[in-house]
């Protein structure tokens, strides 16, 4: 007789799907390594197109590398002419719609677009890493009623991303605050939209379509897009709140049940590693901006959660306002986090390629008895 199968794990919640040379995460001890490179040694010290490098080829990059990477992506950063009609013939609406139908049209200008030859596909994850910055800055001047504007191929990607958005050239703190912001989403193991651009690939279908696929999954609300929701509750509380309000906002809340955004991770039981750079990066950014409210506000929310709930602060609470004191517009903060992750994307995608075998789990069946009767159509009733 055979054994009945073990029952189904909501959300395959600890299931191993795969294995990875790419992303360590310890939930219990609120480790997170990129290929054996603890987090906080990458922002303090790395660039994100270092940390790209060391996703895509397993070890930081020499010298030469890094400016061979840097000159590539520098290339590819321009986007076409027929691109930027696209963009400005897109009604109004979410920045990520506009992305995922952005980033399957630029499938149709690449030069290797179906060339599956692995040195292929790793070009193509350099341009779309490259392309995707430029789409987001340029959805945004757009939306803003403004014109693109063309990359500074001396800049790096973070300052190029802030360029290409405001118009105007970076400060170097605003330029290394963005720089860790990327390193810091460029990637976080087997999370929904990377599990779903690896199903995508492991059917042997295109980069680009996995990447799209990955877009997808981050605009739900459960993946992406609680930093634009940290945001809404800051504004909504409003900047010339006072402790008092703060604390009877998010007490009222957690008495209603209602859901305290950019709070709680699935895998982490403490502290998201990556929420102690942004905290920092908050304050420094309020303090030189004259601008420091947004910041006392979040301390103060995070004080409240922590002593009603023992829960933490994840990477998206103080990603709100370290966003909004870089000039970000809300409706490009999750679309930003496609800007990052797209170098660990493709990192898991050209993994799948290397060793693939399609990705076809099994479900626990929980529906009528088999076999049921199959009743004449005359005889269902009305």
């Amino acid at each position: 007789m055979t054994a009945p199968a073990a029952p189904a794990k909501a959300g395959l919640e600890g299931v191993v799907a795969t294995s990875s040379a790419i992303c360590h995460l310890d939930g219990a001890h609120g480790v997170l390594a990129y290929c054996g490179h603890d987090i906080h040694d990458l922002a303090e010290h790395a660039t994100f197109e270092e940390v790209c490098h060391l996703l895509w080829h397993r070890r930081l990059p020499t010298r030469a590398e890094l400016g061979d990477l840097q000159s590539q992506l520098a290339s590819a950063r321009p986007l076409s002419e027929p691109l930027r009609r696209l963009i400005r013939s897109l009604p109004p609406g979410n920045t990520m719609d506009a992305l995922r139908t952005l980033t399957s049209a630029l499938a149709h200008f690449d030069p290797q677009a179906g060339d599956a030859s692995p040195a292929a596909r790793y070009r193509q994850a350099v341009r779309l890493t490259a392309q995707l910055g430029s789409v987001v800055a340029a959805c945004g001047r757009v939306a803003a009623g403004r014109s693109p504007i063309e990359p500074d191929p001396a800049l790096g990607h973070a300052a190029n991303f802030l360029l290409m958005l405001g118009g105007e050239r970076p400060s170097a703190v605003a330029t290394r605050a963005f720089d860790v912001a990327l390193i810091l989403h460029a990637d976080h193991e087997l999370n929904a939209s990377t599990f779903a651009a690896r199903v995508t690939a492991a059917t042997l279908s295109d980069v680009h379509s996995a990447v799209v696929a990955g877009i997808g999954a981050l605009k739900g609300p459960l993946h992406g897009g609680a930093n634009a929701a940290v945001m809404k509750l800051l504004t909504d509380i409003g900047e010339d709140a006072d402790d008092e309000r703060v604390e009877r906002v998010i007490r009222d809340m957690l008495a209603r049940k209602v859901k305290v955004p950019g709070f709680g991770h699935r895998v982490y039981r403490t502290e998201d590693p990556r929420a102690t750079h942004l905290r920092r990066m908050s304050r420094e950014l309020g303090e030189r901006a004259g601008r420091t409210r947004l910041h006392e506000m979040s301390r103060r929310i995070e004080a409240v959660m922590k002593e009603a709930t023992q829960i933490d602060a994840n990477v998206d609470f103080y990603s709100a306002s370290t966003y909004a004191l870089l000039g970000i517009p809300v409706d490009l903060f999750t679309p930003i986090f496609a800007v990052s992750r797209v170098a660990g994307w493709t990192a898991h995608v050209l993994e799948q390629y290397a060793n693939n075998r399609l990705i076809r789990p099994r479900a626990e069946y929980v529906g009528p008895e088999h076999p049921q009767p199959f009743t004449p159509l005359d005889e269902r009733g009305r």
